[in-house]
Formats: structure tokens, C-alpha cells, sequence
């Protein structure tokens, strides 16, 4: 009886050890898919912060020379509906971004969408799972400056009794139509600093 007991004990200890060995395995695996997924998140997180970069840099900035104190109607018009960014450093500053968290990013402009994709300069690192060392976070994302405001009809100056001297077409206050009934009236004596109107003008968001 003894003897049948410990031959017992004989077969079942490999086959305990080969599922603690598998369980372990098994354990670092899940690991690893972890940290795939930290990569991959880290990527995107990149990837999206780079794309709301290029379109926030499009936006806050309109084509070289563009003088809003003299600008006409119809040239109003393609700035509200984003005719007239300068978009040369709006990819710039989505590749710079993605330097400075380790990553590189190429960017690419379509009117008013950004496209970036990243990868990480990290890997996953060496691993129970072939080729890990080698796998870099990668991901996209798409960035859109979004108008919400409309050019509105010019204000009608008041009667005056007699001969009154009028403001040149120049001077006339520039009426702009936004969302959720604001309206904002550009005056071309008291020009806004573009930077802080686009702001009023202008949503960006991801999209995709």
C-alpha cells in the first residue's frame, strides 16, 4: 500500500509542475498584453494631443499679412469658414510635440483636418512572447477646426437730422453670427487680438 501511494505521488508531481509552469507562463503573458496595451495608450494619447495641436496652431494663426482692420465681406467669409489659416506650422507643432514625449509623429493638413500618426520610441521590451522587444506603440488620430460662427448683415446707422459725416466702409463694425445666439461685433478701430477672437470662432475637436 505504501509503496502504491508514493508511485502515486510520483505521477502527479509532474504533471503539478507543468501547470504551475503553465500558469506562470500564462501569467506573464497577461503581463505582457498589459504593457502592450500601456504602449499602444500611450501612443494614441500622443497621437491625439498632437492632432488637437496642429488644429489649435491653424486656427490661432491666419495667413501672413492678413490685416483684419480692412478685411471685406467676402474675405470674412473664407475666415469663418477657414479659407484663410496658415497651416505651414500646424504639422510642426504636432511633430514637435511628439518629440518632446518620446515618440515621432508625421502629419498631414486638409483644409481644416489634421491627421497625425504616432509611434512610440518605447517598446513593449523583452519578453516571455517573441518580438516584443521590437513592437513600438503606434496609433492615429484626426483633429478638425470646426466654425461655428456666421457672417451677420452690418449694423444700419441711425437717422440724423442734417449732413453728418460717416464712417469710411473700413471703419463699419463687422457683425458675426455664432452659435447659441452670441454675437460678436468686430470693430476695426478697436481691433482684437486674432489669437484670442478665434477662440469665439472656432471649436476644435477630434473626429473619426
Amino acid at each position: 500500500m505504501i509503496a502504491g501511494h508514493s508511485s502515486d505521488r510520483g505521477q502527479v508531481f509532474p504533471l503539478y509542475a507543468m501547470i504551475v509552469v503553465g500558469l506562470l507562463f500564462a501569467a506573464l503573458a497577461f503581463f505582457v498584453f498589459g504593457q502592450a496595451a500601456l504602449v499602444r495608450s500611450d501612443a494614441q494619447g500622443a497621437a491625439d494631443a498632437g492632432a488637437l495641436a496642429a488644429a489649435r496652431q491653424a486656427r490661432d494663426n491666419l495667413l501672413p499679412g492678413l490685416d483684419l482692420a480692412t478685411l471685406k465681406p467676402d474675405e470674412w467669409q473664407d475666415i469663418l469658414t477657414g479659407k484663410s489659416f496658415d497651416t505651414a506650422g500646424a504639422c510642426g507643432a504636432a511633430e514637435d510635440f511628439a518629440r518632446r514625449n518620446d515618440a515621432s509623429a508625421t502629419c498631414s493638413s486638409s483644409m481644416r483636418r489634421f491627421t497625425v500618426e504616432v509611434t512610440t520610441e518605447g517598446t513593449v521590451g523583452a519578453s516571455v512572447v517573441s518580438g516584443t522587444q521590437d513592437m513600438h506603440g503606434a496609433a492615429k488620430a484626426v483633429a478638425e477646426v470646426v466654425p461655428k460662427c456666421d457672417l451677420g448683415d452690418a449694423p444700419t446707422p441711425a437717422a440724423t437730422p442734417g449732413p453728418a459725416p460717416t464712417d469710411p466702409p473700413s471703419a463699419t463694425p463687422t457683425v458675426i453670427n455664432c452659435k447659441g445666439g452670441k454675437i460678436i461685433k468686430f470693430d476695426p478701430r478697436k481691433p482684437d487680438l486674432w489669437s484670442a477672437l478665434a477662440r469665439s470662432l472656432f471649436d476644435v475637436r477630434l473626429v473619426g
